[in-house]
């Protein structure tokens, strides 16, 4: 993982949850629990980097040894973000970099491993991600639970919130039960939010025209798929830890870390 560098995206800006980034999580702003959870997985050469947008952010980065990049206030996205990063930083196209989200302070860093070393192994793909089964129905047909079909080679086929792959004869009658397991039917996937890119398929990303797909699913993914970029997908049977996008996920992850 010599070539990897993990980038965490973080803007001081949120509409649920005010200077989230800064948010104290056990003594600590959350941005730098990202960061020290990740770093503290990996191998020492790979480099792990804030992104930011403020400056309030990168002095706290500074404080706690994480090394940060200030970015431009005004991306439309994140991908936009993490492309000017990569300029910032002088990476290399054939590089890969993980996207690691801000507030994610209960990431797993195998899982990080896991998806940059799949790009790694798979030159078709432009992009890796990961997901993991679903097991409850009322999960499998939220709209904001983001669901993955994949192909053979475990390449995905499609990302949506609507319930896919959807089981003809058995939602009949509605979304009662989810398909038996096994090879006969396709297993319900739940996409999980972390992507390793090629640093040059990343710096040529944000100028790919918005897809009308990616625009009726608002799923950023789709416009590569929509491009003919192909995407890998590691398949993990644990959920990833809470995220926090709400007063009320904070205090949750609080409790956890307290205890």
């Amino acid at each position: 993982m010599s070539d990897t560098t993990v980038l965490i995206p973080a803007r001081l800006a949120s509409s649920r949850l005010p200077n989230k980034p800064l948010a104290d999580i056990a003594g600590l702003p959350m941005i730098v629990r990202v960061a020290q959870r990740v770093r503290g997985g990996l191998p020492g050469d790979v480099r792990v980097v804030v992104a930011t947008d403020h400056t309030s952010i990168q002095h706290a980065c500074e404080q706690h040894g994480v090394q940060s990049i200030l970015t431009r206030a005004d991306h439309p996205s994140g991908s936009d973000r993490l492309a000017e990063a990569c300029e910032l930083l002088g990476l290399p196209d054939e590089a890969t970099v993980v996207n690691v989200q801000g507030d994610e302070p209960l990431i797993d860093p195998a899982l990080v491993r896991a998806v940059a070393e799949l790009l790694a192994q798979r030159p078709e793909a432009s992009m890796s991600t990961a997901a993991h089964p679903i097991h409850d129905v009322a999960e499998f047909g939220n709209p904001n639970v983001v669901k993955v079909v994949l192909d053979a080679r475990d390449l995905a086929l499609y990302f949506s919130r609507a319930p896919i792959a959807w089981w003809r004869d058995g939602f009949a009658q509605g979304l009662r039960e989810l398909p038996p397991p096994g090879e006969k039917f396709a297993t319900p996937l739940r996409h999980i939010g972390i992507y390793a890119y090629r640093v040059g398929f990343l710096r040529q990303f944000p100028k790919l025209s918005a897809a009308p797909i990616e625009n009726s699913e608002a799923l950023e993914q789709l416009r590569a798929l929509w491009h003919g970029h192909r995407i890998a997908v590691h398949i993990t049977q644990d959920a990833p830890g809470p995220g926090v996008d709400t007063p009320e996920d904070l205090e949750r992850v609080r409790k956890l870390f307290a205890h």
